[in-house]
């Protein structure tokens, strides 16, 4: 029983240890690359250890993200913590329904938990955050609101369907 438990924490530092680096290392390539391989890993975190681990994972990393200075202002780190914690929770909530088979029930998750990841963004966001608490200047606002809009919805598909494509090679890796 302790074993499983230490396994499983090693397991969640290494995916958090992983979404560091592919954060720092994607940056550069922008935020198409950068959050699909994030919302990737952060899926696949939640489906491999479970969702107390993808909970962690999801509400660290944009901390992460902020502390190396690849992600947004700090006012609005609460907002992609929430939308993070909502993806995984609804892809391991629907995951756990009984579908008729793993692969329906993975292709809903990946509609709703992407679909609900764009809403609590761009509600918090573009909808709150930018016109009641940053205050920016009419272009700088909507670089940021636009950052949070449509592209979230892509990046969180993309990453899903990734996810879809890696999760039956990390499953057999790791029943050994």
């Amino acid at each position: 029983m302790k074993r499983r438990g230490v396994l499983r924490l090693t397991t969640t530092a290494i995916f958090i240890a992983l979404l560091i680096g592919i954060q720092a290392a994607a940056a550069p390539l922008g935020q198409p690359v950068a959050g699909s391989l994030v919302n990737l890993l952060l899926i696949v975190c939640v489906m491999i250890c479970g969702p107390a681990a993808g909970l962690t994972a999801a509400l660290l990393s944009p901390v992460f993200a902020r502390v190396l200075g690849i992600g947004p202002l700090w006012a609005l780190v609460p907002f992609i913590m929430a939308g993070n914690a909502v993806l995984v929770l609804v892809w391991h909530g629907v995951c756990r329904v009984k579908f008729i088979n793993k692969h329906i029930a993975r292709a809903a998750a990946l509609v709703l938990a992407a679909a609900c990841k764009f809403g609590v963004l761009y509600a918090g966001i573009v909808r709150v955050a930018v016109p009641l608490l940053l205050r920016l200047p009419a272009p700088q606002a909507a670089v940021i609101s636009n950052m949070f809009a449509l592209p979230q919805l892509f990046t969180a598909l993309i990453g899903g369907a990734l996810a879809l494509a890696v999760l039956p090679m990390v499953q057999r890796i790791r029943k050994g």
